[in-house]
Parts: C-alpha cells; sequence; structure tokens
C-alpha cells in the first residue's frame, strides 16, 4: 500500500537509535499507529550525522523494517532535528493592514509569519521553525492567533520564536535521507514534538518544561500559556552517564551500557548498598566486582549536572509560573528515582511522560515507552502539519475560484454591457431613419398617366388652333 495524505512516517534520528514511525489519524483526534522500524543508530554523535554513509544505512533499516509490519510503501518522511547547532531567540514581526476595516483571517497571520523565515540570521545558519506566541494589534495586547482571526484594526504584531540550526548540520541529515532514497517532507524541532506526543493541554496552560533525555542531548522545551516559550539542547545525556561508568568503573563500553540499564539509578536504596555486579571484562583478565552503591553514585553525579543544566534553561526562559511542573520523558528519563531527583534539584514536582495519551487503543501496545516519544510526536506532527497543506490548498482553490467567478462575471457582465451598447445604437439608427423624411419611389404608372393626359391636352390646344 502506497502512502498518502492520511499516512504519515516520522522518522527519529538518534545518537543510539533509528526509528521509523507509520500512522495515520484516528477517531476522537487520535492517533492510530499502523506500525514502526527500529534499529541501531550508527554514523550520528550527540544528535548530528557525522557519517552519511552509516547514517542512510541505518535509516534504510528502520523503513524497511516499517514497510514490512505495516506494507506500507513509504517514500517520504518527517524528520527529527537537535544538537548543539541548535539555536532560538525571540523575533517581532509587524505587519499595516492596507485595510484596517477589513476582517483579520488566518490567511493573513500565516503570511506574517511565513515572512519572519526571511530574517536574518549569522551566517552558515538556517531557520527551521518561526513559532508565533503573542499577537499585539492596536492598543489590544497578549492576543492569541485565535483572538485576533475575526478582528479589525490598523497595527498587527508579533512575538515569534524562531529556532536555527546549522546548514552543514542540516544538509548532512538531508543528504542521508536522499541517500537512503526518501524525500524529505520536513525537518522538526525533536523537543516540540515530543512534548506533542506526551504533554496536556492542562500542563501547557498552566507552564510546563519538557525535558527529554535521549542518548546524545538532552532537549529542553518550555510551554506557557499553551505556547512554546523556549527550546534549549542540552550536550549531556544517556551516553555520557555511559561513559562515566566505563572510565570510572574500567569496564567495556557494552558493559557500561548493559550496568546502566539493568542496575542503574539516581538515588541509593537499601537493597543497593550491600550489592555487587561481577561483570566479564577483556579476554584472558579476571572478572571485575563492581559495587552498585558506587554505580547509582556515578549515575548520579552526572543527572544531577543535566538537572542543573535544565534549571539554566527555564531561568533563561524567564517564565515563572511553572503550575505544570517538569515532565521527563527518552530513553534516559526511565533511570530509577529520576522523578524524585528532578524535584530535590529543580524544585518542581516531575513526572515521567510516556506517549500513549493521544494514541487509538488499537495501537501497539510496546509504545507506551518514553523512548518513542519524538518519533510519535514526529508522526503527530505530520498530520497536523498534512491537514494544514489541505487546507492551505482548499483556501487557495477557493480563491482561484472566486477569481474565476469574479473573471467569468465581469466578462458576462462586459458582454451585457456590449450588447446593451449595440442594442441602443441600433434604437438609436431606426429612430435616426424613421426621422428622415422619405422619398417616395419612382411611380411609372402614374407618371404615365400624367404624360398621357399631358398630351391630350396639346393636342386639342393645338386642333384648335
Amino acid at each position: 500500500m502506497k502512502a498518502d495524505g492520511n499516512i504519515v512516517v516520522g522518522l527519529d534520528i538518534g545518537t543510539t537509535k533509528v526509528v521509523a514511525m507509520v500512522g495515520e489519524k484516528s477517531e476522537n483526534d487520535k492517533i492510530r499507529i499502523l506500525g514502526y522500524g527500529h534499529t541501531v543508530s550508527f554514523g550520528v554523535q550527540r544528535g548530528t550525522v557525522i557519517n552519511i554513509v552509516k547514517a542512510s544505512e541505518a535509516i534504510r533499516e528502520a523503513v524497511e523494517i516499517a514497510e514490512k509490519n505495516t506494507d506500507v510503501d513509504i517514500r517520504s518522511v518527517y524528520v527529527g532535528i537537535a544538537g548543539q547547532h541548535i539555536q532560538s531567540y525571540r523575533q517581532r514581526g509587524t505587519s499595516i493592514r492596507a485595510n484596517p476595516e477589513a476582517v483579520i483571517t488566518k490567511r493573513e497571520i500565516r503570511d506574517l509569519q511565513r515572512s519572519m523565515f526571511n530574517s536574518q540570521t549569522n551566517p552558515g545558519e538556517r531557520i527551521i521553525h518561526v513559532i508565533p506566541q503573542t499577537f499585539t494589534l492596536d492598543r489590544h495586547q497578549n492576543l492569541t492567533e485565535d483572538d485576533i482571526v475575526g478582528m479589525v484594526g490598523t497595527t498587527i504584531e508579533a512575538n515569534y520564536h524562531i529556532v536555527t540550526a546549522q546548514e552543514n548540520a542540516v544538509n548532512l541529515i538531508q543528504r542521508s535521507v536522499e541517500k537512503a532514497n526518501l524525500e524529505l517532507a520536513g525537518f522538526v524541532l525533536e523537543p516540540m514534538v515530543s512534548a506533542m506526543s506526551v504533554l496536556n493541554d492542562d500542563e501547557k496552560q498552566a507552564g510546563v518544561v519538557l525535558v527529554d533525555i535521549g542518548g546524545g542531548t538532552t532537549d529542553v522545551a518550555v510551554f506557557q500559556d499553551s505556547v512554546l516559550w523556549h527550546t534549549g539542547v542540552i550536550a549531556f545525556a544517556g551516553n555520557a552517564i555511559t561513559d562515566d561508568i566505563q572510565d570510572t568503573c574500567k569496564v567495556l563500553p557494552l558493559q557500561a551500557e548493559k550496568l546502566k540499564v539493568q542496575y542503574g539509578a539516581v538515588l541509593p536504596s537499601a537493597e543497593s548498598n550491600n550489592l555487587y555486579v561481577t561483570t566479564s571484562s577483556v579476554t584472558g583478565r579476571a572478572p571485575r566486582e563492581i559495587s552498585v552503591k558506587n554505580l547509582i553514585e556515578i549515575i548520579k553525579a552526572r543527572m544531577e549536572e543535566i538537572l542543573a543544566a535544565v534549571q539554566w534553561e527555564i531561568e533563561e526562559s524567564g517564565c515563572e509560573n511553572m503550575l505544570g511542573g517538569v515532565v521527563l520523558t527518552g530513553g534516559g528519563a526511565k533511570m530509577k528515582f529520576l522523578p524524585q531527583l528532578t524535584d530535590y534539584v529543580i524544585g518542581r514536582e516531575s513526572r515521567l511522560g510516556a506517549p500513549t495519551r493521544y494514541l487509538s487503543e488499537d495501537s501497539p501496545a510496546e509504545l507506551s515507552d518514553p523512548i518513542f516519544a519524538t518519533a510519535i510526536g514526529l508522526v503527530m506532527f505530520g498530520l497536523h502539519r498534512e491537514a494544514e497543506l489541505a487546507e492551505e490548498e482548499a483556501l487557495q482553490q477557493a480563491e482561484r475560484d472566486a477569481r474565476m467567478a469574479e473573471m467569468e462575471a465581469a466578462r458576462r457582465e462586459e458582454q451585457a454591457a456590449q450588447a446593451a451598447a449595440e442594442a441602443t445604437a441600433a434604437a438609436g439608427q431606426a429612430e435616426e431613419k424613421a426621422a428622415r423624411p422619405k422619398r417616395k419611389l419612382f411611380d411609372w404608372p402614374q407618371k404615365t398617366k400624367e404624360m398621357v393626359v399631358n398630351w391630350m391636352k396639346d393636342v386639342d390646344d393645338d386642333e384648335e388652333l
């Protein structure tokens, strides 16, 4: 089955995994996941592609698995983007309306948003998102998009959250996707789509911090009043913890990862204090015995550093009333006791976010794992974007139809005017002809009679003479 506008594929190219997620819109605004492909990632470091060949091979493998599981011919994908090269800032846009009495339309707001993609950036950077925050119309401030559409006024001002990425990093992802024989439908900021899959509307309204702890980076998104207010990327995540275990415990990388997954926690417990783990070492060397208590201390130290960086991002956002607290997601968020440590370090209530809130009941059960938050969010974004594109196309078609109708009406009006003018001219000519003296045609019988009478009179006159 060939994918169409009703089926969307999200591609999460992470540092440790590549996930191709296939989904469609379901009933009650839910998302039905038809299937997915999941494989180990290669050629990616801290969210950035460094080897096109290896990355494209991992992408192709994940996509092939997804195609096999869903019977969908995948040709186009929405791709998540993250990494240290991601930057964000606020920008203000202004539009002075030609007709202040005209009602503001959604199309007008979209045109202003699109114009912000022409904003000046640093050399080598590309704008990938322009996210509206608040609007001002003349003296009315702090309006949302829903508020301003339908109003009338002279000057529209808007605050936007601008997200940029390094051109080189974007090109490397694009080349990897295209080398896997796929079409790039669009780049999407990963923390933004992760938030779509795990946050609820109440949290975003109250103010909430989304923390997506992946393999290479920790992504942060801050929401306030249902608006994405700030995004940030922290250069440490799950792989940094694995590296710390490897260096401190003197074990191989795979052993360090296994220790982290099986025994890892961020706070000690009565059980872990006296627990030791024996691991195999390099061939020919004696096995090593590792204290789980020491292992937890290693993990705790790095996680505290990550959470301190999250706290800095929150302060940088300028948002204060965060009643929604912190929502943790991603593979690194599954660490034992992490919500408790987050409560202590950041000072806000936290919870683990799983991407199941918006999934239909017939979606695969294993998708409740936070490692799929970004991939599912990409499907949600893609479906929303496809709906927007269809709406814009319908609007453009309606405008084209309206213009054609206007042109046809103008043509008919011109034809009617021309016909009326011709009729008026014809009537005028008829009146003019009727007003002219009529010239009688030569009446041969009458003339002949008059000639005969005159001739006979002349003859009579001659005879009298």
